[in-house]
């Protein structure tokens, strides 16, 4: 199989093509033809690397995915060769109590296609059988390939760990992020009050179409100010957060009594600086949080069935394009995921 490989950390030049053995299922697995798959942040990393942290190279990076079953490993019996899926892109033990209370990203064996195993930026890609959902019919590759990581990020930031109720106010910062364009619609559907903040003109009227209320610019030195004087002394309940060390200070200082600081990532930076005094003061909490449990996912999809939820999709590439894919991200350009197609039908 033709698969994009990372065999050393750096720019663009390290995203290379190889010709791959097709991987072969165990038990308990599947391997699926993959029809799309899309661009993380995530995936950013992998190539250019994190200090301090490892990755296993060489590695085929790629973390979310849709296509059709291709083949069964021994004891599968729930799917059948052919059925079209999406890739739930977190990995667990599956038997350990976190994994069996549904709390499975807590698992100490816990990871993620692409980044701690081979990903699906390949023609065909090896997974769990738990794994795997239905495709949602009102979705084409492209877009199933597009919510897993990102909506699960988000449900799971909001729902499980900010708790977000009713009629609070919900900060979202990078609005234009897979990660947050799934926010601001999550945090609509829980009926809070949204804002949220942008650094171009057409992403923050992209936001106000997915249920922000009111829009900043997040590049203004005053962004505290402004969003002060439409939220008043009271601030903001919740701020949803992944830019990190350029934002944080500002965050914490909109946070109303008993508000909650909510990041997965640091995109900006990885130090955290404050004054403990409002924390305890305030009843403040700094929440992080990485992905979520596969419970979740399948409530997800099921809104998405619905039509409550959509992942946007900003263009789509072929997967002979992924370095430009990077590119486009990594400036910053896209409003929503970045797609890559990889086989046009089974």
């Amino acid at each position: 199989m033709r698969a994009l490989r990372i065999h050393a950390h750096g720019g663009l030049e390290r995203l290379v093509f190889e010709d791959l053995p097709d991987p072969v299922p165990g038990p308990g697995e599947v391997r699926i033809k993959v029809a799309a798959t899309s661009l993380n942040h995530l995936d950013l990393w992998v190539r250019r690397g994190v200090p301090g942290h490892r990755f296993p190279l060489p590695i085929t990076p790629g973390c979310d995915a849709a296509g059709w079953v291709d083949r069964l490993g021994a004891g599968v019996t729930h799917w059948r060769e052919g059925d079209e899926v999406v890739v739930a892109p977190g990995f667990s033990c599956g038997v350990c109590r976190v994994c069996v209370s549904g709390e499975d990203n807590l698992c100490s064996s816990f990871g993620i296609l692409g980044e701690t195993r081979d990903g699906a930026d390949a023609e065909f890609v090896v997974v769990p059988a738990r794994n795997l959902l239905q495709r949602p019919r009102r979705l084409d590759f492209p877009a199933a390939a597009s919510f897993a990581l990102t909506f699960l990020t988000a449900w799971h930031m909001l729902v499980a760990r900010a708790t977000v109720r009713p009629g609070e106010t919900v900060l979202i910062l990078a609005a234009g992020s897979g990660v947050s364009s799934a926010a601001l619609q999550i945090a609509t559907l829980l009926g809070a009050r949204v804002l949220a903040a942008a650094g171009s003109a057409p992403k923050r009227e992209r936001a106000l179409t997915l249920g922000a209320r009111q829009v900043f610019d997040s590049r203004s030195p005053n962004l505290g100010n402004e969003v002060r004087a439409v939220v008043g002394r009271a601030g903001v309940d919740v701020v949803f957060d992944h830019v990190g060390e350029a934002t944080f200070g500002t965050s914490m200082r909109l946070l109303a009594r008993g508000g909650r600081y909510v990041f997965c990532g640091a995109t900006s930076g990885f130090e955290m600086k404050t004054d403990f005094r409002p924390l305890f003061f305030r009843n403040l909490s700094i929440l992080g949080s990485t992905m979520g449990g596969l419970h979740e996912l399948h409530c997800i999809r099921d809104l998405i069935e619905d039509g409550r939820l959509q992942p946007i999709v900003d263009r789509v590439l072929p997967l002979a394009e992924a370095a430009q894919a990077h590119r486009a991200l990594e400036a910053g350009e896209a409003f929503g995921k970045i797609a890559l197609r990889v086989a046009e039908a089974a």
